[in-house]
């Protein structure tokens, strides 16, 4: 006879902690595939195509940042 599987009830933050650390492995996975577009090589770029994407992303990081900023305050 089979038993019911019991499941572990995971709480908030260690439900923030599993899924923030897989988001935080597949962004750091997407920059290093970018920085293999480097080889100038393999790839032609200018420093202004450089400056764009390095733009971009800190643009994205500062929004990102601020979302917990603002989600930190009206935690508090």
């Amino acid at each position: 006879m089979l038993m019911p599987k019991q499941t572990v009830q995971e709480t908030e933050d260690q439900q923030f902690k599993r899924i923030a650390t897989k988001r935080i492995q597949t962004v750091l996975g997407s920059l290093h595939n970018l920085g293999n577009c480097s080889n100038k090589r393999t790839f032609s770029y200018s420093n202004d195509d450089v400056s764009k994407i390095f733009d971009t992303i800190e643009s994205e990081v500062k929004r990102i940042k601020a979302l917990f900023s603002t989600a930190a305050k009206s935690t508090v």
